[in-house]
C-alpha cells in the first residue's frame, strides 16, 4: 500500500460550544514526542490557517455561530485537501472540532468530481442539524447537512435571517458541487446522542447507524463487512472519527461533548484499521480532542495517537 501520508493540522475551533479543541492537534503531537514516536517527523506536516481570532468577537449569527468564519475554513480545506489528493497524497487530518469536516468533504469531491463518495462517520452525535433546527447554534452539529445540501425545513424551529441563510447556502456550494454525498452513501457508527430533528432526518433518508450495541453483539468484523457491502458502489471513502465516539470512562472526558457507553479504544482501532486497509479510503480525519477538559492530563490525546499510529502503520505497509 505505502501511501504518501500528509498530516493536515486544522486548529480552527470556531464551531464548538466549549473552548480548547484548538489545542487538540498539538496535544496529539506532544503525546508522540513524549512517547518517542516520530510519525510527525517521518511524514509531511501541513498547517492550515487558523481563524480563531473570531472567538474574541461576538457573532451576529444566532442559529449558525461564526458561520462567516466557517465559510473561510471550508474554502481553505476545499483547496488544500483537493490539492493533496490531486498530488496523490493521503491526508490524515487532525482538526479541532467537527464543524470543519464539511470542508474536508468538499475538498475530496473537488479532487474527484466524478467519483461517488462514501462517508463513514464515527461519532456520538449525528451532526446533521441545520440553522433551521439547531438548539444551540453551534456549527459542529451541522457539517453533514452541508454535504447533503439539506435544510430539514420539515422540522423547522428557527427563523433564520437572510444574511445567515446566504452563508449557509455558500457552505453547501463550496467547491461548486452540491450535494457532495448521497444519504445512501453515509454510514454512522456509535451515534447515540441525537435530537428529534436529527432522528427525523435519519429516518426519512434511511441512514444506517451501527450502534455500540451492534458492535458488541455482532463484532467489529461483521459491522465493517456490512459497511463495505453498503458502500460497495462508492469509488472513494472518507472516514471521520470524533473521539467522543469512544467511552469517556475508558478514555477520558477530554472532549467537548462526551457521551457514556461508547466504543472501546480497541474497537475504534479495529474499525479504523479496517478502513485504512481499504484501497477506496482516501482521507481519515480525527477531531474533538480537548486537553483543557481532560481530567486524566493528556490521556485522550495519547489514545488518539495510538489510533493514528495504527492507521499510519497500515497505510505504510
Amino acid at each position: 500500500m505505502d501511501k504518501n501520508i500528509v498530516f493536515l493540522i486544522n486548529t480552527s475551533e470556531i464551531t464548538a460550544g466549549t473552548r480548547g479543541a484548538s489545542l487538540g492537534p498539538n496535544a496529539v503531537i506532544t503525546a508522540a514526542r513524549k512517547k518517542g514516536s516520530f510519525i510527525f517527523g517521518e511524514n509531511q506536516v501541513v498547517k492550515l490557517k487558523s481563524v480563531n481570532e473570531l472567538l474574541d468577537k461576538t457573532t451576529t449569527h444566532q442559529y449558525a455561530k461564526r458561520i462567516d468564519g466557517l465559510a473561510e475554513v471550508y474554502s481553505l480545506l476545499n483547496d488544500k485537501v483537493a490539492s493533496l489528493l490531486e498530488d496523490n497524497q493521503f491526508p490524515i487530518i487532525l482538526a479541532a472540532d467537527h464543524g470543519s469536516a464539511g470542508g474536508t468533504i468538499a475538498g475530496i469531491k473537488s479532487a474527484f468530481p466524478n467519483k461517488r463518495l462514501g462517508v463513514v462517520w464515527i461519532d456520538a452525535h449525528a451532526d446533521i442539524h441545520t440553522p433551521f433546527t439547531t438548539p444551540s447554534g453551534n456549527m459542529h452539529g451541522m457539517p453533514l447537512a452541508t454535504a447533503l445540501a439539506i435544510d430539514n425545513l420539515e422540522c423547522k424551529t428557527n427563523e433564520v435571517p437572510a444574511e445567515t441563510l446566504a452563508f449557509w447556502n455558500q457552505l453547501k456550494q463550496i467547491g461548486g458541487i452540491s450535494p457532495k454525498i448521497d444519504a445512501n452513501d453515509l454510514v454512522y457508527i456509535a451515534v447515540r446522542d441525537t435530537e428529534s430533528q436529527e432522528d427525523d432526518v435519519l429516518s426519512r433518508f434511511n441512514i444506517e447507524n451501527y450502534k455500540v450495541a451492534d458492535v458488541r453483539s455482532k463484532g467489529v468484523a461483521e459491522i465493517v463487512k456490512a459497511i463495505d457491502e453498503k458502500l460497495k458502489d462508492c469509488d472513494c471513502i472518507y472516514v471521520s472519527f470524533d473521539v467522543d465516539s469512544m467511552d469517556p470512562v475508558l478514555t477520558s472526558h477530554g472532549t467537548g461533548t462526551p457521551v457514556n457507553d461508547g466504543l472501546t479504544p480497541e474497537e475504534a482501532k479495529a474499525i479504523l484499521d479496517h478502513f485504512a486497509n481499504n484501497d477506496k479510503t482516501v482521507c481519515i480525519e480525527f477531531v474533538e480532542v480537548n486537553p483543557c477538559l481532560d481530567e486524566k492530563i493528556n490521556t485522550m490525546a495519547e489514545v488518539t495517537l495510538d489510533l493514528v499510529e495504527t492507521i499510519v502503520q497500515t497505510l505504510k505497509k
